[in-house]
This record gives structure tokens, sequence and C-alpha cells, in this order.
């Protein structure tokens, strides 16, 4: 193992800064690193990058290896399979050499039912690219899209690019017909955007200081932004606003949500300088979304139902909500796809996701079936409105993204497209359980593990953990070309599902959240020594990873349970939980403390904070291996949050292995290109390999 450190680490100075707060004084002695533009700052987060390249330059070789594993089994010049809408096909491709997409489309031809063939991944004949993500990029060290949207009748695209990666996004629209892009640019504005029926007016969004989208904003192509007409603003700052055209393209929804209430407005498409109507007032707690579907809008809701319910109500007049699908406790409705003849409902139970699909005018509906006993299927992009065929996306942790055209009428499922592995890959080589731990409440905790077959299951494995555990986002099994690298090494991988995620419905989120949220971090430690106990790994072998929250998981672990690891990798984390929740000049903070609660209102929510957030909480003691990964423009979780952690490990637990790499030009998602990105999992998979001594 490479544990030789050839130079000193950084050592941060020390500026104490009081907070005080509920009777409570704590002095912030590395407070002064959330000031960017102090030239302090970046002097420091160089001098930690240079240190991590020097204490991991001796991994050089298996960074270069794993790379060059990740790299020849990817088909590098593929393409997407094509996706109806109109009288086209969309699709993406990949040239090999090529960090970018380019998104392209193919008139369909005269007798085309089915897409396209693109096995070779090849150009189509009679492309037409629209965008090249490669050009859009030249000579920026970061490249991202937001918006991507073309008009229905084909002519025009919205489109929206960030060259920092701090998710502003300049909007443009281009004139299909002629390739040229009009004048009309809108800077700063968010993800999203919805076009009226007849493509002349353009929705779309924009940020206010703390980066919560609040303006919905009406464009008119051809004319100067300047003359843009705010059609609607949130002003309770708990609430985030989104847009989107129905796929019935007869209404533009905005959508206005906190983390446990919503509401929804409409505007018919066809009138687009409408005023926006309101579907169901907003009532704190609950929750809904609409989907058009001929005379009616369904509504996906929580009202009396924890799991969610479906329901419909006019949409001439709406009104009251008639009941669809009652609520079933276990059975957690995820969202509703209309179409012209079928309602395709997507949900899960027992902690697997699934497709219900529901005929028109039939009282029996059907849940779509597939094989193994482990996977993650959900609809893909589906445009068109009148089809009786639907696009389904499948994986699981030995079986590649996979692409299937299914026939609602008939049932018969197509696989248009598994993502190639090249080399020797086999499937049939790997395997994949699910295992369960015990919480120390009782509560039982799934596990869903992948390694090569006839690995051993008496300790001496090493393992990988993930975990996540907030927001109800469930971590279902996903297959990962670069991941084949570790277990062809002998290296398992789990994911733990643990309580604050959604994979076993609503009260699986409530119970790990608020002032339950230490339920996250002990059910992943049940996690991580269960895999100990029935012999998957031991804890000299054992590393543990989380990205984002994740990342807050990962803090507090390795307060809480030190000796249960070898090693931690924490991407982007949150372990400044409590400052940044006590901020609400920062960005999300307040539409946050419905997730976290509020500890500027409530001393029991502040002490509960402060008892886990990691940057509070770290002791005197021997702390597992750790590399923290970070960006410098990232607006979710702000860089200044892992700094201030990796300098205060290293002055209050001195003599560890901490280490910080932080990305210069990228943001919360890290390096933006697909050969960078393979660079940076190859660097933090050759630092967790290195950890468990494996070469």
């Amino acid at each position: 193992m490479t544990t030789e450190t050839p130079a000193a680490p950084p050592v941060a100075k020390r500026v104490p800064r009081e907070r005080a707060h509920h009777g409570d004084t704590v002095f912030d002695e590395y407070a002064w690193l959330a000031s960017k533009d102090d030239p302090d700052t970046l002097a420091y987060l160089k001098a930690e990058n240079a240190y991590t390249d020097a204490v991991t330059a001796g991994l050089a070789p298996l960074r270069d290896t794993l790379f060059a594993e990740t790299k020849r089994r990817t088909q590098e010049t593929d393409l997407s399979v094509p996706t109806r809408k109109g009288g086209y096909w969309y699709y993406t491709r990949t040239v090999e050499g090529q960090q970018y997409g380019i998104y392209c489309r193919r008139a369909v031809r005269d007798g085309e039912t089915a897409p396209p063939p693109t096995a070779d991944g090849a150009p189509l004949d009679g492309e037409e690219i629209l965008l090249d993500g490669n050009a859009l990029a030249d000579g920026h060290d970061f490249f991202a899209l937001g918006t991507f949207d073309v008009s229905p009748d084909g002519r025009w695209l919205a489109y929206s690019t960030d060259f920092a990666g701090d998710e502003r996004f300049a909007l443009r629209v281009k004139d299909l017909q002629t390739g040229v892009v009009l004048a009309d640019e809108v800077p700063d504005t968010f993800y999203g955007s919805a076009w009226s029926a007849d493509g002349s007016t353009l929705f779309y969004l924009t940020v206010d200081e703390a980066w919560r989208p609040y303006r919905v904003w009406r464009h008119t192509v051809g004319t100067p932004a300047a003359d843009d007409v705010v059609v609607y603003e949130e002003s309770d700052e708990r609430f985030w606003v989104g847009v989107e055209l129905s796929r019935s393209e007869k209404f533009i929804f905005i959508d206005v949500h906190s983390k446990i209430t919503s509401e929804v407005r409409v505007i018919p498409a066809g009138n687009p300088t409408g005023a926006p109507a309101v579907i169901t007032e907003r009532r704190q707690g609950v929750e809904y979304s609409v989907e058009h579907h001929g005379h009616r809008f369904l509504i996906m809701h929580n009202d009396g139902a924890e799991d969610f319910a479906l329901a419909y109500t006019s949409a001439d007049n709406p009104g009251d909500w008639v009941p669809m699908i009652e609520h079933s406790p276990g059975t957690r409705l995820e969202g509703v796809d209309a179409f012209a003849h079928h309602l395709v409902v997507s949900l899960r139970k027992d902690g697997l996701t699934g497709l219900r699909v529901i005929t028109v005018g039939s009282t029996d509906p059907y849940d779509i079936e597939f094989p193994e006993p482990i996977y993650s299927v959900g609809l893909d992009a589906n445009p068109e409105y009148d089809t009786t065929t639907v696009r389904l996306r499948y994986s699981s942790l030995v079986t590649p993204d996979s692409v299937y055209d299914y026939d609602l009428s008939t049932r018969e499922m197509v696989l248009r497209k598994r993502k190639p592995v090249l080399g020797e890959f086999d499937p049939a080589a790997y395997e994949q359980h699910r295992e369960w731990a015990v919480a120390d409440d009782g509560t039982r905790v799934p596990i869903s593990l992948v390694c090569r077959r006839g690995t051993p299951r008496d300790g001496s494995a090493p393992c990988v953990i993930y975990g996540y555990g907030s927001y109800e986002a469930s971590m279902d099994p996903w297959f990962s070309v670069s991941r084949l690298s570790l277990l062809d090494r002998g290296v398992i991988f789990a994911v733990a599902h643990i309580r604050g995620g959604g994979e076993m419905g609503r009260r699986w989120y409530e119970d790990g959240k608020m002032l339950a949220k230490k339920n996250t971090f002990t059910d992943f430690i049940a996690c991580a020594r269960e895999l100990v106990k029935v012999g998957w790994t031991s804890t000299e072998k054992l590393v543990a990873r989380g990205g984002s929250a994740g990342g807050l998981l990962m803090g507090a672990v390795a307060n809480l349970a030190p000796d249960a690891f070898a090693g931690i990798v924490a991407q982007v984390p949150f372990v400044d939980a409590l400052n940044t929740i006590l901020d609400p000049s920062l960005p999300l903070t307040v539409t946050e403390w419905e997730e976290w609660g509020n500890p500027l209102a409530d001393p029991e929510v502040y002490a509960y904070m402060k008892s886990y957030t990691p940057y509070e909480n770290v002791a005197a003691v021997d702390y597992p291996a750790i590399l923290a990964v970070t960006s410098i423009n990232d607006t979710r979780v702000l860089y200044h949050e892992p700094a201030k952690w990796v300098a205060r490990l290293r002055a209050v637990a001195p003599g560890g292995h901490y280490l910080l790499k932080t990305e210069m030009g990228a943001g919360h998602g890290g390096p933006s290109g697909r050969y960078d990105a393979w660079k940076e999992e190859a660097f933090i998979n050759a630092w967790t390999l290195d950890r468990v001594g494996v070469r």
C-alpha cells in the first residue's frame, strides 16, 4: 500500500469566528475558507491539490491502467436508440476521441415503424446535426447543457449552456430550418423550458440570489430578451418552480413545490399569453403532480395516502379529485405517464421498481414482469402521445443499460439496444445478491451486492459499500463499466438502501430525515457490519463511498464508527451541514429546512444537527483514510465544506491519511467531459484499491 507521505500536509490558518445560537457559542476556526476570492483560500486549495498529487503519485500507473480498461470496454463511437417525435427520429451520437455528445435527428421514411439500427454507431444516412457538444465546448474547460427542447412543429431548438459548472445557463434559440442561432440570448437561466403549441413562444426559468428557480418567463421568438414577461413569480423561499409542456401538447404546466407541498398551475398551450390557472391550491404537507389525459387531469397525490394514490379531475373545470388507484401501503406510486389509450404508472414495492399498465376503458391493470431478482426499470423518453408503444430503460448490477420498446396492447417487449461492453465481458461471470442488515431499532435494511462469480465469502474479499439516504432518492441497482475493473480484481460492490432514501416507500424516507436523520447513519453502519459478519468482507478491506448528501453520510459514519472502515471516499460532501443550514443567504438553505429542520428557529433541531454534523464532531480518534473530492464552482454543496472538514481533521486528529482534491473548473457533478469523468473515476478507484491492498 502507498502509505508514505512524500511531503508534509498543508496546514490551514486558524481565524476564530464566533457563532452563537440558542445559548450555544461556537468558534469556527476555518470559516474563512468560505471566502472564495480570498487569495489565502485559493492558495490553500492549490496546496491541498499539490499534496494529494504527491501522495498519490505512486498510483499513476494503476490510474492509467484503470482508465485504459474503461476506455477499452467502451464503444466510443456509438449512437443512442432513436426516439420518434412527429416526423423525425431524434438521437445522440458519440465519436471516438471526442468528449461530448452530438445531438441529431433524421426524417422518418415511408413505412418506417421501428427505429433505424444503430449497432455500429455510425451516423444515420440523411442525419441533421442539431447541436455538437464538442464544437460548443471548444475553448472551455467545462461544458454542460441545461435545456435541449425542440418546438412541437420541429422548427425551433431552445438550448442552454454552462461553461463554469455553476449551473447558470445562457439560453439561446436556433432556427432548425436555416441553422441560424437567433440573437435573442437570455443569460442566467435554470434547467427546463416549454414551448407553446405553435412554437412562437418559449417559457423558461430564472433563479434568485439563493439559486432557487422562482420566476417563469415568456419569450416571443425573434424578439429581444428585454421584452420578456414574467408569467409567474414564487415569493415563498421554500418553493421551487418548474415548467414543462404536457405530452399531449395541450397545456403548459407550472409546477411549484417545496420538499413536502405542491401546487400546479396551467396555461393552455394554444393560448400562451393566458394567465396561469391553479388546479388545486397548495395545502401544507400535500404533494401532487399532474398529467394531462384527454378530458381530464391525472393527479398523483399523497392526500391521506402516505405512499400516494392516483385520481383525476376535469381538465375544463378542475375541482374534486376522483379516485382511480387507491392508496396501498407498501406500494409507493411515483408517477403516471399518459398516452392516448393507456396509462403507465411507475411504482416501487419491496425495494424494487415496477411499471403498471392501465388500458383506457379496462378495469384490469397489469404489472410488467422482469426476470432478474434485483433490477431497475423505468420509462425512457416517450414524447409521442398517440402511441401504443413505449420506450423502457432497464438495467441491473450485472446487466448493462438496456433499451426496450414495449407494446402496451400485445404486451410484446423488443430489445432495441443493450449498451455494448467490449472485450471479454460476460454477464454470467458476475452474480448479484440481496442481503439484509438489522438496524439498532430492529428495522431490516436491504443491501444489494455484485461480485465475480465464485468470490470467496470468508472475509478475505475487499468491498466498496455505497450509500446516500436523503431526499427520498433511491439508489436502485445500476450497471457501471468502470466498476468492472474493481470486480475483476476481486472487489465486491454493495449498495446500502438506508432510511432517508425511498427504496422502501415514503415511510422509509420519513424515518431518515429531520429529527430521525441519525437512522440514516446507523443503518449504514449496520449494513457495513453485516457484510463483515456474514463473511463478505472484513473491516480492514471495507471502503465506504458516497457523494453530496451521501458525503454527509460518509462524514457522520467516520465519526460514529471510525473502526468500521479501511477508507472513506466522500465526493462533494455535505459535511458542514449545520453552518450551511443556519445561513439562509446560501443557495438552497431555506428550501432545505423541510428536509433537515430549521436550526435557526428551533433549538431542538439545532442541538440535533450539531450532534451529527461531521465538521462539528471531529474527534481525536484514529480515523480511516479519507479522500474528499470537491469542485470550486459547486452551487449545491459549496467547496469550503470539505475544505474545512479536512483542515479540522488534520488539526484535531493529526497523523491520519486525509486528502482533499478540488476540481478548479467544475461544479457539483465533477468534470464534464466523458474522458475526464473516466479519469476522475480511475483516480478514486485506484485510491480505493490501494487502501485494501489490491492492484
